[in-house]
């Protein structure tokens, strides 16, 4: 009887260690921040921050092209700055001051082509509802940093509620290799605070055999239903685009109003850039990247603005 009692109690410690860690990571939560003194000290100027905070999970899917469908919620603030904030050039603006406070759910589907389609829906406001004078002005006293002046020039309140698609199809997918693939790349947004259109094309290289897409961290499909022991992923990446924006609600002011003090004409066609690196080992995902964009705003008296650049470090950790 004792006997038969060990082999049932070592039975049931195999049987709870292979579910414990035979298991997937089905859902990741982590953090997006964007800065431009990620990239420079003396490179602040336009979209000078961003924050977001995001959990996205592994929906169930029936359809057998698609290798994986997740959902995704997220919280986010941006804010814009003009080249000077600093007190003598409070009326001297090349960029309105803006913030921009939303929130988001997506849906992400990755099929078994390594294609990629990601929608999302945003609700939010640009202005003063979205806080972003009381953030920057408080962490700059926080931290010791110079001070910020010219936020009563913000632009006013605007409601926003955005639509966004992304679509990724892998190119050459005949020719296989292990280390370098391409793709090609296209996303709209749509909304009463950005609208436009950009297409282009992203390129892997990496130092490690390279994931599918679809398990990849590169679109965020690091989460998964079957259990992925001592998995890696790094490598390079590299992508280039052409923007054409019909709109910027940061820029231009509200549709529905003109009242803001300080608005600017768009440039409408921009190229815009990114690179950097993707790390991920098990349950951790980071990455750093390296991101320009093309000069944003048309007006005939203005000589500083000119595109800019700034840094965006990503954190992701991956849960039962």
């Amino acid at each position: 009887m004792v006997r038969k009692s060990k082999k049932a109690l070592f039975a049931f410690l195999i049987l709870t260690a292979t579910l414990t860690f035979g298991q997937g990571k089905t859902t990741e939560i982590g953090f997006i921040t964007d800065n431009d003194l990620y990239t420079s000290s003396k490179n602040d100027m336009y979209y000078t921050n961003g924050l977001e905070i995001f959990y996205r999970f592994l929906s169930k899917n029936k359809n057998e092209k698609i290798n994986k469908e997740i959902t995704e919620f997220r919280i986010g603030q941006y804010l814009y700055n003009p080249r000077f904030i600093n007190e003598a050039a409070v009326e001297i603006n090349d960029r309105p001051f803006a913030a921009y406070l939303f929130a988001e759910m997506g849906k992400s589907f990755f099929y078994q082509s390594q294609s990629v389609l990601k929608t999302d829906v945003q609700v939010g406001f640009v202005g003063p509802n979205a806080m972003g004078k009381e953030l920057q002005e408080g962490f700059h006293e926080i931290i010791g940093y110079k001070k910020v002046f010219g936020w009563e020039n913000q632009i006013h309140n605007a409601f926003g509620l955005q639509a966004h698609v992304l679509y990724s199809k892998k190119m050459f997918p005949s020719k296989h290799n292990d280390f370098i693939d391409f793709h090609f790349q296209s996303e709209a947004n749509l909304g009463t605070i950005f609208t436009g259109l950009s297409t282009g094309f992203m390129a892997r290289f990496g130092f490690k055999k390279l994931l599918p897409i679809y398990d990849s961290n590169l679109h965020d499909a690091s989460v998964s239903v079957n259990a992925q022991p001592d998995i890696r992923e790094f490598y390079f990446y590299a992508m280039s685009s052409v923007n054409y924006q019909f709109y910027d609600a940061t820029i231009e002011g509200s549709m529905f109003n003109d009242t803001s003090p300080i608005t600017f004409e768009l440039e409408p066609l921009r190229f815009n850039a990114e690179a950097g690196l993707k790390y991920r080992r098990n349950n951790f995902n980071i990455s750093y990247s390296f991101i320009y964009r093309g000069r944003e705003l048309n007006d005939p008296g203005i000589d500083t603005n000119s595109g800019y650049f700034y840094g965006s470090i990503r954190m992701g950790f991956l849960l039962r």
